[in-house]
């Protein structure tokens, strides 16, 4: 049994340091008001008993908590009040400097919560050392100084999350959709050097790639990048080539067919977007961005926005590349061919892709052969899209999340056009509404009462985060406001018009939709007597949002948060708060948004249908999923539930696995077990190899692959998650 201690190193636990505390505190009575030794020694006990019931490294704090508790249970108040005047002295201590044990456990790399904080990043080098160091310092200033104190404690409480404080301190923002066709055609300046518009296919993704990693140094949430703003410069080196050619064809004297010339064409063209698609798939895994890890970026494919026939086709032939060198991976270390997390793929299933006789179904077939070997790309509905994302002139649209999840809400520029690409999300504050429920006692009416304490916490922090970026100049981030990623302001002109009138969008997510209803009702959201409830609170939020949106001209949206590591706090905050109460906080997980229980038994098809009403109520940002096993031999299913996607859910993915043992050769599923102090440990089941660094293990996190690891919470969710199919 192990502790994690309040620099984040996690220790094996002590009885008898909780034993000398008690005898401590103790010392200091007057004889008759103090314990005996069997008491203490029997107070020591329980403690150690009530931390081994629960399964998972308790904290310090909680741990204090458990003796103040004991100690009281006992009745020896004045020691209690001893005990506790003592932790209080000592916290005081530490908030003169809060960070100093923190950063120096980073850089030992024996921080256990940091460790496993972030999927997709290794604590253990130096950039993302740099990237935690400087998080540690925002997040003491945030705490102290920027926010207000109740927030403070409600975010430690979990009663809500107030996201990414490690970035707080800084003037930025969450996550974008770059206007990269703006870019190219109009040409940028990275670092300082002007880059003209590209000549080459070639070019132009190498370009993309350098945007892309400054991008991704100037905020800290997800950018998504378009193929089709790629897809005019296949033309451009058409041109360049067939005039290579045709001078190559004077000089020897030869006489070919036109049929001849254009095959030539066409093949070295094929060559320049296979270079230009590795450009983007490898430069994207190998980068190292400012806050230590690979861009988190998106590419899109989406043959419907393609402006020409031409165009369309060329459109084609990249996505085409772009799915077979993602089927293909990269390879590890040792060689072997793995499954990479980045850059995410979305597909868009739409009329040219989806039926047996379109035109493009090939690419559709492709798509569903590396889903089910790479567990990307993940699929958009054109379809339920134009019926979901409808703007004030009374017409749906079709474009790709910000990252992995978060949707900007329909909009149009000041010339009543449409307008997605250059836009972004300001940032997010989540609540918990399972604590809502908790907190209620399963009274209606309070359940209300709370939900609005809860969600005015939620309001005002969200405020906080646009106040944040409001005032902020151009000159903060030129790659974005200056030169063309988001904006073309002046040097010196402040981003603040861009935070209004829903240009950007600010977030309100949610967790814990499942346990919520499941305290309130007794039953699952599934249950059809429970799911008016549930649809009712989605509701509710919604109308917050409406209401807040239109006394600030603000654009607030709901989002279904993805919790990465935030539902194992979450779940440490409510046992904390309200014990073990079955089905509801007895794992070291809360359920993601609105998401159907990882352990609840339902086929892909029905869970896809019921989570479909839930998206819709999420205009902000949300992604559903079905758990399958290994379906490489059974792609006509994938397809099947690709159709299914088509007519019924907006976004959905396909969770496979796809792992790795580097000691032993095994290409199969790792698994995961409890060590002996109960902690949850990747194992490889055919040579029992432990070694996180001798593995290679991909997951699906929380709308997007994970390499890294995760912490105990997010392990036991990925450990008990049921097949679907």
């Amino acid at each position: 049994m192990k502790i994690i201690k309040r620099n984040g190193t996690e220790v094996v636990f002590d009885a008898a340091k909780i034993q000398a505390a008690i005898e401590k505190a103790n010392d200091t009575m007057e004889q008759n008001a103090r314990l005996t030794p069997l008491q203490i020694s029997r107070i020591t006990q329980s403690v150690e008993i009530k931390c081994q019931e629960v399964s998972r490294s308790l904290s310090v704090e909680e741990v204090q908590d458990l003796v103040e508790n004991q100690i009281m249970a006992h009745g020896a108040f004045e020691v209690a009040k001893k005990y506790i005047t003592y932790r209080y002295t000592r916290s005081l201590v530490r908030k003169a400097n809060t960070t100093d044990d923190r950063i120096l456990s980073l850089i030992e790399s024996n921080n256990e919560e940091v460790k496993q904080e972030n999927a997709n990043k290794n604590p253990t080098v130096n950039s993302v050392q740099r990237d935690y160091m400087a998080g540690e310092v925002s997040k003491d200033i945030t705490r102290r100084i920027l926010l207000p104190e109740d927030i403070v404690q409600a975010h430690d409480a979990g009663l809500i999350h107030f996201h990414d404080t490690d970035y707080y301190a800084q003037h930025m923002h969450n996550c974008d959709l770059v206007n990269l066709e703006d870019m190219l055609q109009n040409g940028t300046v990275i670092s300082g050097t002007r880059i003209e518009k590209p000549h080459s296919f070639s070019t132009a993704c190498n370009i993309a790639t350098q945007i892309i990693a400054q991008i991704a140094s100037n905020q800290y949430g997800g950018q998504s990048i378009s193929l089709t703003h790629l897809a005019p410069f296949v033309d451009v080196s058409r041109k360049k080539i067939r005039d290579a050619v045709l001078e190559e064809i004077a000089v020897l004297g030869a006489q070919p067919d036109e049929e001849t010339i254009s095959k030539i064409v066409e093949n070295r063209l094929r060559e320049e977007i296979k270079r230009g698609v590795q450009t983007i798939q490898y430069q994207v895994v190998t980068l190292m961005t400012t806050n230590g890890q690979a861009p988190f970026i998106t590419v899109f494919m989406y043959l419907g926005e393609a402006r020409s026939a031409q165009e369309k086709s060329d459109l084609s032939i990249i996505i085409e590349e772009t799915l077979r060198q993602r089927y293909e991976g990269v390879k590890n270390e040792k060689g072997i061919w793995i499954t990479p997390a980045f850059p995410k793929l979305i597909y868009v299933l739409e009329e040219d892709t989806i039926r047996e006789d379109s035109p493009y179904y090939y690419l559709t077939q492709l798509a569903a052969q590396c889903t089910a070997r790479r567990m990307v790309p993940d699929y958009i509905s054109e379809k339920k899209m134009l019926e979901l994302k409808v703007d004030k002139n009374g017409q749906g649209h079709c474009y790709t999340c910000m990252g992995c999840r978060s949707f900007l809400t329909p909009y149009v520029d000041e010339n009543n056009r449409p307008k997605y690409y250059g836009r972004f999300n300001q940032g997010v504050v989540t609540i918990n509404l399972v604590d809502v429920a908790l907190s209620s006692g399963r009274d209606m009416e309070k359940f209300w009462k709370i939900f609005d304490e809860r969600l005015d916490l939620c309001y005002r922090g969200l405020l906080c985060r646009h106040e944040r970026l409001k005032g902020t100049l151009s000159d903060a981030a030129p790659i974005l406001w200056q030169y063309g990623a988001l904006a073309r302001l002046e040097k010196g002109d402040p981003i603040d018009k861009l935070l209004y009138g829903g240009y950007s969008t600010i977030s309100l997510g949610y967790a814990g939709l499942y346990e919520c209803v499941r305290y309130m009702t007794g039953k699952s959201h599934t249950d059809p007597t429970a799911t008016p409830f549930s649809l009712e609170v989605m509701r509710y939020m919604n109308e917050a949002c409406a209401r807040w949106k239109k006394k600030h001209n603000i654009d607030f949206s709901l989002y279904g948060t993805p919790l990465e590591s935030t539902t194992y706090k979450f779940a440490k905050c409510l046992q904390k708060r309200f014990g073990i109460i079955a089905g509801v906080t007895d794992k070291s997980y809360i359920t993601n948004s609105y998401h159907v229980h990882v352990t609840e038994e339902i086929n892909a098809l029905d869970k896809l249908a019921f989570e479909a009403q839930y998206q819709a109520l999420s205009p902000g940002g949300a992604i559903s999923y079905v758990e399958v096993p290994d379906m490489q031999n059974n792609i006509e299913a994938v397809l099947e539930l690709m159709k299914f996607i088509y007519n019924n859910i907006m976004y959905a993915e396909l969770n496979t696995k796809s792992d790795y043992c580097q000691e032993c050769g095994f290409d199969g599923e790792i698994e995961t077990k409890a060590d002996e102090d109960g902690k949850l440990v990747w194992v490889c089941p055919n040579c029992g190899n432990a070694d996180q660094s001798k593995m290679n293990v991909a997951r699906r996190t929380c709308g997007y692959i994970g390499t890294q690891y995760w912490n105990q919470g997010r392990t036991q969710e990925i450990r008990e998650r049921v097949l679907h199919l």
